[in-house]
């Protein structure tokens, strides 16, 4: 029979040298992106997929690109930024913001005229329909720091309707606020992604008119790679899922062309 006082100091010699064996890492991989509001229906199933291949964690959120490009700017600790206008990633690249390397033109965006079923609004009579007396308020986004907006108001210009219907123009403050006026009822018209009005929200309340891609600057969108980035690898890891075939067909079906001109 084992002495019990030999017993209990070889349990505590174990006990003492499991202490030492190191604990195995639960930390799970996180990403952080900003990305432009236009991509708020196509790319939370992007997200999903990129997820579980990478076995990592992506919190997103969206807004306009004018204000995460100053944001970004100003040292906001995100990893990937996705633009609906590629001159704001180019921009953080010339100020050493973001890395040059990663710049990826990813697509190519489209306008619509939105407006709700029950409107009686006929947007298949294009911007020239806007001055309608009917039409009394007309969404775009804010030009200032939303692409769409630049483009919305670029193709007004084009139609020359801009100074017809400049009265009636409510902004918001990125597209997906612009696609919510109309959706609520609080304008009559919206100039907003084609993204969004594929949607399944805006695909079931409304109706759309696509705006030819000739009367605007195209909106050439791209994503980059924050400088201050503590997520290095998995950003990259990001971007190239982003240039998977299946990705870029997801996004096509939102309405997104390809890219007329390489990002690089």
């Amino acid at each position: 029979m084992i002495p019990l006082a030999l017993l209990l100091s070889a349990l505590l010699s174990g006990a003492a040298g499991l202490s030492h064996v190191p604990a195995q890492s639960t930390a799970v991989r996180t990403l952080t992106i900003a990305a432009a509001s236009d991509l708020q229906a196509a790319l939370p199933e992007v997200i999903k997929g990129f997820e579980r291949q990478a076995r990592a964690r992506v919190t997103v959120s969206f807004g306009s690109s004018g204000t995460f490009f100053a944001q970004i700017q100003n040292g906001a600790p995100y990893d990937v930024y996705l633009s609906a206008d590629i001159d704001y990633p180019r921009q953080l690249v010339a100020s050493g913001h973001a890395n040059g390397s990663s710049l990826y033109q990813y697509a190519t965006g489209r306008i619509v005229l939105w407006t709700r079923k029950q409107s009686g609004i006929d947007v298949t009579t294009g911007l020239k329909g806007l001055t309608d007396s009917r039409v009394k308020r007309i969404a775009i986004a804010n030009p200032k720091f939303a692409p769409y907006g630049r483009a919305a108001e670029a193709a007004l210009r084009h139609d020359m309707v801009y100074d017809a219907v400049r009265s009636k123009l409510v902004l918001g403050d990125n597209i997906s606020q612009t696609a919510q006026l109309v959706d609520s009822g609080n304008a009559d018209v919206g100039i907003i992604a084609h993204s969004l009005a594929l949607g399944p929200g805006l695909r079931a309340n409304g109706t759309y008119a696509e705006i030819p891609a000739t009367a605007h600057p195209p909106i050439d969108q791209a994503a980059v790679i924050v400088t201050a980035s503590t997520h290095m690898e998995l950003a990259r890891e990001f971007l190239a899922y982003l240039t998977r075939r299946d990705v870029v067909e997801h996004l096509q079906q939102f309405g997104f062309t390809l890219p007329q001109r390489a990002a690089r």
